[in-house]
């Protein structure tokens, strides 16, 4: 078994350097073609757009090889360990296991851990389940904390129904033992979690609402924080291995795991961003921990709450909270950690609605605090160091993929119905140079997902999601380079619902438009014959683009079982 994960391993890291070898001859190939070209100026114009977003793509392709490269480095161990001990992957693999954990933690007095999620309005079922959860933690010196952020002002409506929600919120939080915090509201998730860390300094603000479990009646004197989502379910032995690496290591700032959707198998969208998110979180997330450039994703994390002080708390100026603190904690000289450990499940989104507002609040305040990483970058350039800054660059740039997802498609619909050609080279000479590049990638991802025990098939269906975002990713990027904040929102946890075709009018236009598209260059094809083969390939590119586009439908719909 250790002989065949070396070679796994070996052949891994053979395709990385070949995939990221093709990378190079492809863009060098491109701009060549490119800059020696003798073309009119608006098919230059053209060309060069289509260009800039395959250099996007070949960029963040690299980041996505390095990535996988660094996942692969063996940490140093000691030699006496055994055999098995010493092919652990580097930097993601649990230091301490929960028995290891429990050994080196004190019996009589662990470090004080907070349990925290900060709550919205959300179903009584799914706070329930979620508390319940984090009562049965197996960390013995926790406490619970349900902090909640939901606004109950007597002048609306719905008063009499919020007062009935509040009493059962505090019902609840006194039948399972825990401490209640309300506060009045600013600030979303940020502002609570920063709230609350200042009611633990005996700093609260003013109006804020304490009401202590009777379960728990013993000072306060917390030195980790533990923070999930209000849908997320930890496993019992989450927090011990964690706080034993914690405690091992003093400059480390936070310790982050994965999430995993567990309502996947009934609805294809929780399904498709499932695989979305397991690309993330198992070879992206493994790379930039391996060169302390994590990141932390808001939930299912331990933070040390020393380290959270230091830095003043959560950045309240993104709707990213978790994003913009990290670089906060990066340029304080503060270490990160991923631990790819299965420890927690939660709720995907359950209709296209939902996850177009999650991606639209990700996209827009990545977006945000990427302008804040260009200029830290070109003021500070020694705050933080190379390969950080390139991490964070790479996921900051990230949702820009809505404007490149929207060039590749007007490109060959541009050539087949105006002729205007944006790639500048016969139709051989452009499979001479795509070909390997395309090849080389998608068998390196294939093979290196197969490792984690995942199916190309099922992977697909993450990719295509993500392409269907592509109109809430334009608006984002622009709102974010534009300076706008925008609002927190939460990501729907019940229910499901398909948008009606007004809210799908992006899609519906290019589909429109890549039929036509289509259409017209077989009949160019068939009539006209020349180029034949130029034809060929961007009629091919427009049937692709197409059954993208037309995936909108198949995640919109009403799904045959609800979580509940």
């Amino acid at each position: 078994m250790g002989q065949r994960r070396f070679l796994n391993r070996s052949l891994l890291i053979i395709l990385t350097g070949a995939a990221i070898l093709s990378v190079f001859t492809y863009l060098i190939g491109r701009t060549a073609l490119f800059l020696f070209a003798d073309y009119l100026w608006y098919e230059k114009t053209a060309a060069a757009f289509l260009l800039l977003a395959e250099a996007f793509i070949m960029v963040h392709a690299l980041g996505y090889f390095l990535n996988i490269y660094h996942a692969n480095r063996t940490r140093p161990v000691d030699p006496a360990a055994p055999t098995a001990e010493r092919e652990i992957p580097s930097a993601t693999a649990p230091r301490f296991s929960y028995e290891q954990a429990l050994k080196i933690l004190p019996t009589e007095n662990p470090p004080e851990l907070a349990v925290v999620v900060a709550a919205h309005n959300e179903p009584l079922w799914l706070i329930e389940e979620t508390l319940t959860c984090f009562y049965n933690l197996t960390y013995p010196n926790k406490r619970i904390f349900l902090l909640d952020d939901t606004r109950y002002d007597p002048s609306e409506q719905r008063s009499a129904e919020m007062a009935k929600y509040r009493q059962a919120i505090e019902d609840l939080c006194q039948g399972i033992g825990v401490h209640l915090f309300r506060r009045p509201w600013r600030g979303a998730k940020a502002g609570m979690i920063n709230d609350f860390l200042a009611f633990l300094n005996d700093r609260a603000p003013a109006g804020f609402e304490f009401t202590r479990s009777p379960l728990d009646v013993e000072p306060f004197n917390i030195e980790y924080v533990a923070v999930f989502d209000a849908d997320m379910n930890p496993l019992p032995e989450f927090a011990e291995p964690l706080i034993a690496q914690l405690e091992s290591e003093p400059n480390l700032a936070f310790i982050q795991t994965p999430q995993y959707y567990s309502n996947f198998e009934t609805n294809r969208v929780a399904r498709a961003a499932g695989m979305q998110q397991a690309i993330f979180y198992e070879y992206i997330c493994e790379g930039k921990s391996s060169q302390d450039a994590m990141f932390c994703c808001g939930t299912n994390v331990i933070f040390r709450r020393a380290a959270l002080e230091d830095v003043g708390g959560f950045d309240e100026t993104s709707v990213t909270e978790d994003f913009a603190t990290s670089l906060r904690f990066h340029a304080r000289g503060w270490r990160s950690a991923y631990i790819n450990r299965l420890s927690a499940f939660g709720q995907g989104p359950q209709d296209l609605g939902a996850y177009f507002k999650q991606q639209f609040r990700w996209a827009l305040g990545t977006v945000g605090l990427f302008r804040t990483v260009l200029q830290a970058m070109v003021r500070t350039p020694r705050q933080l160091s190379l390969a950080k800054w390139w991490e964070y660059s790479l996921s900051g740039t990230h949702y820009f993929v809505g404007w490149v997802f929207l060039i590749m498609v007007l490109s060959p619909t541009l050539y087949l119905l105006l002729g205007v050609p944006s790639f500048f080279a016969r139709a051989d000479i452009y499979l001479l140079f795509f070909f390997p590049y395309i090849l080389l990638t998608i068998t390196l991802f294939a093979f290196a997902m197969s490792q984690r025990k995942y199916r190309l098939r099922e992977l697909v269906t993450g990719i295509v999601l993500q392409a269907t975002a592509f109109p809430v990713y334009i608006k984002a990027s622009l709102l974010g380079i534009l300076g706008v904040r925008g609002s927190f929102t939460v990501t729907p946890k019940a229910g499901s619902n398909g948008l009606p075709l007004r809210a799908l009018w992006p899609h519906l236009a290019l589909i429109v438009l890549c039929t036509a598209a289509i259409t017209w260059g077989v009949l160019r094809g068939v009539f006209e014959q020349e180029p034949l083969w130029a034809l060929v390939v961007n009629t091919l590119w427009c049937s692709y683009h197409l059954t993208l586009l037309l995936a909108v439908f198949y995640f919109n719909h009403q799904p045959q079982e609800q979580t509940a």
